[in-house]
């Protein structure tokens, strides 16, 4: 009865779809799991915050970003497209990541309940880390948000998102102390729980805080910038920390079919072109562009993943680049100057020195922008350091996404974000 209570609520309240029934293994009461049912409980975790937000999820922040175009819409109007209440990707993230909390929260109950050893331990600090993700998630796109850390027959009402950055930072705390090495970067580890922390500090601006952790994965030494063509074509590379594997098996995430036409080999939907700043962005003496872009069929397309219509690319969370671009960003001049154009120098470009850390700011979004074309930063990049109006002509109320206009009509306790 409580199971079937606990999927109620979070079908009603959330308007979850109907992914909480694909894999049970996730769905089941604490007191009916065993040590034996361990690794299917892990792996429905994985499968859960993969694939339950949906594959534009990943991107929503090159979406709404100014780094794409329609086949006959120009960036800014994929941008006020989508910032809408009821636009469907906004209807479908929101649903996805309050549906793969409801496991990530399941699968904390149940290990908690079990004998801490290495399995048990293992799991919590994926469990934990996977909460700290979904809530950085849904704190840079909605701000103020429902703040659930057990699973609830209550109507929640939106924390303040100071309150969902403090529990990200305590959950990301407690994965550090619980997970140590993976087995490979398809799993989480501690260096991912150790790359999440040093983003989530930026978007926080606590800047020392942020520049310690990236140094401390770029003096490792377990982690080398490397060239695109290993990172984005699934060969052996020293760049990627963690990434989802997005096998066919387990996924519904083709974010690869987004951006192929019919003229691909592997073919796509062509939903996305890449916008004509990004294709003036990145230019040919840039060793990033022929994995940046591809032409096929006569049309420019985003050639990151080249999976078209299979989509069994992995989805990249965090590589060692980005921990480079958060050191430039936030240490002193000197060392930051050095961390940017290690970037640079290793993927062709000339060296440049700043003279002030406003210069740095504008060199650093600039190759943020490059270095992560599809990767899901553009947007919330502009957002965090006020430039949004700057470069993308936003509103003030689109700083924030809208809340879908069918959870205010399923809880009254939620309210609705300005402007919307």
């Amino acid at each position: 009865m409580k199971k079937i209570l606990l999927f109620a609520f979070c079908l009603s309240l959330f308007s979850c779809s109907s992914e909480l029934d694909l894999h049970p293994r996730t769905g089941v009461t604490p007191e009916t799991i065993t040590p034996n049912d361990l690794k299917a409980l892990e792996n429905g975790m994985y499968n859960n915050v993969q694939n339950d937000p949906k594959r534009e999820s990943w991107i929503m922040f090159d979406i709404i970003g100014g780094n794409v175009q329609g086949s006959s819409t120009t960036s800014k109007d994929v941008i006020n497209n989508t910032l809408n209440p009821l636009n469907s990707i906004i209807v479908s993230s929101w649903k996805g990541y309050y549906s793969a909390l409801y496991q990530v929260n399941n699968v904390l109950a149940i290990a908690e309940a079990l004998p801490l050893d290495e399995d048990t331990r293992r799991i919590r600090g994926t469990a934990h880390y996977f909460r700290a993700y979904i809530y950085y998630s849904l704190v840079t796109r909605w701000g103020d948000v429902p703040l659930l850390t057990k699973n609830t027959l209550e109507k929640p009402s939106r924390a303040p998102k100071a309150l969902v950055w403090e529990q990200v930072e305590k959950d990301l705390a407690t994965a550090h102390e619980f997970l140590t090495t993976a087995k490979s970067y398809y799993y989480v580890s501690q260096d991912a729980v150790i790359a999440l922390q040093a983003r989530v500090m930026l978007s926080q601006n606590k800047r020392s805080e942020a520049a310690a952790l990236a140094e401390q994965l770029i003096t490792k030494g377990n982690y080398a910038l490397d060239s695109f063509e290993k990172i984005f074509r699934k060969e052996a590379n020293t760049e990627i920390i963690f990434a989802f594997e997005n096998l066919t098996a387990e996924s519904s995430n083709t974010i690869s079919t987004l951006f192929y036409n019919y003229g691909h080999p592997n073919k796509g939907s062509y939903v996305y072109a890449p916008s004509k700043e990004m294709l003036e962005l990145i230019g040919t003496n840039d060793k990033r562009r022929a994995i940046s872009f591809g032409v096929f069929g006569g049309q420019d397309c985003i050639n990151k993943y080249p999976s078209g219509q299979a989509g069994t690319d992995p989805v990249i969370i965090s590589r060692i680049a980005e921990l480079y671009l958060i050191s430039a960003e936030t240490s002193a001049l000197d060392l930051g100057t050095q961390r940017l154009n290690a970037v640079r120098t290793a993927r062709g470009l000339p060296e440049v020195h700043p003279s002030s850390q406003a210069e740095m700011l504008t060199l650093v979004l600039e190759e943020r922008r490059k270095e992560f074309l599809a990767e899901g930063f553009s947007y919330y990049d502009y957002v965090r350091t006020n430039t949004a109006k700057q470069y993308l002509g936003l509103l003030d109320y689109q700083h924030l996404l809208p809340i879908p206009g069918g959870e205010l009509q399923l809880n009254e306790k939620l309210t609705p974000n300005p402007g919307y």
